[in-house]
């Protein structure tokens, strides 16, 4: 099946890393932020709505970007939300840019708030809402090494892979 797998995420929850360890186990690309904006400078006529979804033509990974809205009633379209507690992405942000724990909780409230805008002005939906998502991957309870393997044996079991 072409498997594409949409990601939101909140910001220091290391869905990032879980993209890349699934990329490597399913072989498969992982598109983001940047990647898509670069595709859409290399085509000026193209939306970010066309380029999502020339690139879910193909099995893939996209992060973020509306992706699970772009694609939604798509059959081949698993869409995932991981979360973490705030403490503990405040370390990860801490630790990942050299930050105090003050500065790297402003730059998570931040960066949360412009990603829930993004979403809700593109969407009109709620970012976060349970119903948007086929799985929500908690990665303080759940560890972050862990979630790639948690899909990878939820999709062989559902067939998917």
């Amino acid at each position: 099946m072409n498997l594409v797998i949409t990601m939101s995420r909140r910001f220091g929850t290391g869905a990032s890393f879980i993209a890349e360890k699934l990329s490597e186990k399913l072989d498969i690309p992982v598109y983001d932020k940047a990647y898509i904006e670069h595709e859409l400078q290399e085509n000026s006529f193209a939306t970010e709505t066309e380029v999502i979804r020339k690139l879910a033509e193909e099995p893939c990974i996209i992060l973020g970007r509306c992706a699970s809205e772009i694609l939604a009633g798509q059959p081949n379209v698993f869409n995932v939300y991981v979360v973490a507690d705030k403490e503990d992405r405040i370390r990860r942000i801490m630790e990942k840019e050299k930050l105090s724990y003050e500065d790297a909780r402003k730059m998570l409230e931040q960066n949360d708030k412009e990603r829930a805008a993004y979403y809700n002005e593109h969407t009109g939906k709620l970012w976060g809402d349970v119903n948007n998502y086929h799985m929500i991957l908690d990665t303080t309870k759940l560890g972050i090494e862990n979630c790639a393997d948690i899909m990878v044996k939820y999709f062989e079991r559902a067939e998917l892979i």
